[in-house]
């Protein structure tokens, strides 16, 4: 029942000093916040597209451009998949292609190369300016 020897001690203690308690009722939601920096794999000069070129996509990776699309809406941050079709995890069912659509993010397979509309892909000169200015 209890997650340690220590808890199940402060529980008995509680007990018997006959303290009302409560073990572990209920979840208590907070936000971690951690002040992080990423690297773009490359940065199309013309239009400011963000290639992000993975093998793996692990949790971490998935979290972290939530984050940063969140924070920084204005960056156009796209992937290039060694596999699209690779499970996230092992006797999963969403794939590395079916996360990007759920999250709206462009994709493609490294095998397909770099979509011709990514590179030919206009923006303002002002929207080039701000990506560029996010980028330290």
């Amino acid at each position: 029942m209890f997650r340690s020897k220590s808890e199940e001690k402060i529980y008995n203690l509680l007990i018997d000093k006959k303290i009302a308690h409560e073990y572990e009722k209920g979840k208590i939601e907070y936000e971690w916040l951690e002040h992080k920096r990423y690297i773009p794999d490359f940065i199309l000069k013309e239009n400011g597209i963000i290639l992000e070129v993975k093998g793996r996509f692990v949790r971490e990776d998935r979290k972290k451009h939530l984050f940063i699309r969140k924070q920084k809406p204005e960056l156009d941050i796209r992937f290039i998949f060694d596999n699209p079709k690779a499970k996230l995890y092992k006797g999963g069912k969403m794939t590395n292609a079916s996360w990007c659509i759920r999250h709206n993010f462009k994709y493609c397979s490294l095998r397909e190369g770099i979509p011709e509309e990514w590179i030919n892909e206009r923006k303002t000169r002002n929207t080039i300016h701000r990506i560029f200015a996010e980028i330290i």
